[in-house]
């Protein structure tokens, strides 16, 4: 079920989707049947502000207030295209804003914990979350200390870039689990990254280039020189 809004009917948002996926997600090697369906059902116009909603299938960030955005549609398909995401699998997302990659994961059979900090973007998502994706279970905190009485997870996913995964979080994958983010270290490039355990912690590696903005609440302190 589509939410509404006031001036709604003017749109043809199930057109504006449909688009969107045809010139969008499937240019951009986005295959996974799976992902495509669940992203020409899932309304991205009911995870943004009103004032945003006739742009809500544009190919760019939305900016939702506080540094925070809604994921471009190409960039949050093709992370979770490298996650892997199967069925039944736990999975947390951090920095779940107005719940869109949550409800994507759901939809693909996940059980999904979405963690977010801003009471704002969360009450956006858990609205979004009781129509399209009711199993999603939300918890308000801090982002960098995850949600460790979830855990362990298989699948963690950053919807936002770090200059590097906050170790509370590496702690709380299960053995064989995985944590997908966009890595931007410090003058360096951000890429979607995939971080995986290993004997010496977390084994990070990139998958492709990305124009993303760092979460502000993970964003590390400024160093003081003396």
């Amino acid at each position: 079920m589509n939410q509404s809004a006031p001036g709604d009917a003017i749109l043809d948002y199930d057109a504006a989707r449909q688009r969107m996926v045809d010139a969008q997600i499937r240019p951009v090697q986005i295959n996974d049947p799976r992902i495509v369906a669940a992203m020409r059902v899932l309304p991205r116009e009911a995870c943004v502000p009103d004032s945003l909603r006739a742009i809500a299938y544009a190919d760019q960030s939305l900016e939702l207030g506080h540094g925070r955005v809604l994921t471009e549609p190409r960039i949050a398909g093709r992370m979770v295209q490298i996650a892997e995401p199967e069925a039944g699998q736990r999975a947390l997302v951090v920095g779940a804003g107005t719940g869109y990659v949550a409800a994507l994961l759901a939809r693909l059979g996940l059980k999904v914990v979405a963690l977010e900090s801003d009471a704002a973007l969360s009450a956006i998502g858990k609205r979004f979350c009781a129509v399209e994706a009711p199993d999603v279970v939300w918890r308000d905190g801090k982002l960098a200390a995850g949600a460790a009485g979830d855990s362990p997870f298989d699948l963690i996913m950053i919807d936002g870039a770090v200059r590097a995964v906050p170790p509370a979080l590496a702690g709380q994958l299960a053995a064989h689990g995985r944590v997908v983010c966009v890595i931007w270290p410090e003058g360096g490039v951000a890429a979607a990254s995939i971080g995986e355990p290993s004997a010496t912690g977390l084994a990070t590696r990139p998958v492709f280039d990305v124009a993303l903005p760092l979460l502000p609440e993970l964003e590390p302190a400024p160093a003081f020189a003396f």
